[in-house]
Parts: C-alpha cells; structure tokens; sequence
C-alpha cells in the first residue's frame, strides 16, 4: 500500500481544506513545489496533487505547477485531479507529466467519457467518488448529486475503470480518524480493481487501522493536513502501511 502526500493548490499556493470548505483554508507553502520537494525528500514513492481552482472552475487552472512538480519529481509518479472533465484537459495534466489524472465530476456526468478514456489509457485514469452522507459530491464538493459512492463506484468498474479513489468529505481534513464503514462499501464496489482512500488520517495509527483492515482492492492512502503539521514524517507513515 502506498502513502500518497497530498498538494492541493489554491491561488498559486499550496493549502488545506477543512471538510472541503474554502472558507476554512490553511495555508502552508507559498509555493506548491516547496511541499513536493519536502514529500520528496522525505521519501514519497508518489505523490496526490489538487488544482483547486481548477476543481471550482471546471477547467485546469494550475498546469503550470503540475509540469514543476513532475519535474521534481522525476522517476517518482505524481497523479492529479481537479477540473479535468474534458478529454482536451485531461490530455493536458498528463501532457504536463502527470501519470495519471483524477476525474470526480466527469466521472458522475459524464461516464461516456471516462469510458473513453479508460480504453485508451487504462492504467492513466483514476475516477473519484467524493462523498457527504454517502452521496457524490461534485464540483469542487461545492454541489452534492443524489448518486451513492458506493454505486458509482460500482457502475463504473463494469465500464472498465481499474483506478478510484474515495474520500468522504466530512472527515476531510479533521484529523479525527478515517470513515472506515464508507471505505469498506467502496472498496468492496470497486471489483477487481483498486482502490485509493483520503480523508480525517491524523496519526500512525489511524494508518495501521487502514492496512489491518486488509481490503485487497485497497492499494494507496492519501494524506494532507497531518504530514504539513508534522505529526508524522512520510518514512514513517509508509512503514505504517506496511513498507
């Protein structure tokens, strides 16, 4: 299982979100590829990027960041989401070196497309199911639909995508431990494929809880606000999911 630190980008800067809230922002570099240089060095074997105004606006608006990220990065995979919902945006993040893009809108409005993409790039293609209550949350969470996550997640994997990612958004960012009943129901719908889970890691343990729940679709945990506090080095989080 691979630890995934997260950048998300918001005004050039890189920041978190309380429960998905822009009005609740913390920021903390100044520059996004300050955080990544920090994950790098601390032995990141990939990293989980956000273009945040991109996810508002519904077209990328932090490519720029992305091609210096990647660049620093080099062998060590970065995959980003935010704002890609057209084939022209998503072709771009990736043209920008990202090897995989993360489509959460698209994914629910336009599965046509994800289908598409996935039959062309399937191992490039993550689709995201971000939920409040269970439901997908949309548009930069900004918009909650009336589809489940679970069965979204479902639907999907029976139109050939391998890659998800699930993130309930109420504990996003808390600190306050991970929604493991919600994780259970995605990664059990995911199929044969694999599953990333992000939202409320705040300690070592909170990460043992996740590996010794021994999902087998469960390959990867995205963690922000508790790697940027210190609380824990990205080394040791790896060991904590198991090396």
């Amino acid at each position: 299982m691979i630890l995934y630190p997260a950048i998300d980008i918001l005004g050039g800067r890189a920041v978190r979100l309380m429960q998905g809230d822009y009005n609740r922002e913390t920021q903390f570099d100044a520059d996004p590829l300050e955080a990544a240089q920090r994950w790098l060095d601390q032995g990141a074997r990939a990293l989980h990027v956000v273009d945040l105004d991109g996810s508002r606006s519904g077209e990328p608006q932090a490519l720029d960041h992305v091609a210096r990220i990647t660049a620093a990065a080099g062998d060590v995979p970065v995959q980003v989401g935010g704002g890609l919902r057209t084939a022209e945006s998503v072709t771009a993040a990736l043209d920008a070196g990202a090897a995989r893009a993360v489509l959460g809108t698209a994914a629910l409005e336009d599965p046509a497309l994800l289908e598409t993409l996935v039959e062309e790039s399937p191992e490039r293609i993550v689709a995201a199911a971000d939920a409040r209550a269970g439901r997908v949350a949309v548009e930069g969470w900004e918009r909650e639909s009336s589809a489940l996550a679970d069965g979204l997640i479902r639907e999907l994997a029976d139109r050939g995508v391998r890659h998800f990612l699930y993130t309930p958004v109420e504990v996003d960012g808390t600190l306050e431990g991970p929604a493991v009943g919600g994780l259970r129901d995605a990664a059990f719908a995911c199929g044969g494929g694999e599953l990333m889970y992000s939202g409320g890691v705040g300690t070592l343990d909170d990460l043992r809880e996740l590996a010794a729940l021994e999902l087998p679709t469960l390959a990867g945990v995205i963690v922000g606000r508790a790697l940027y506090e210190g609380r824990f080095t990205v080394a040791a989080g790896q060991e904590a999911l198991g090396g």
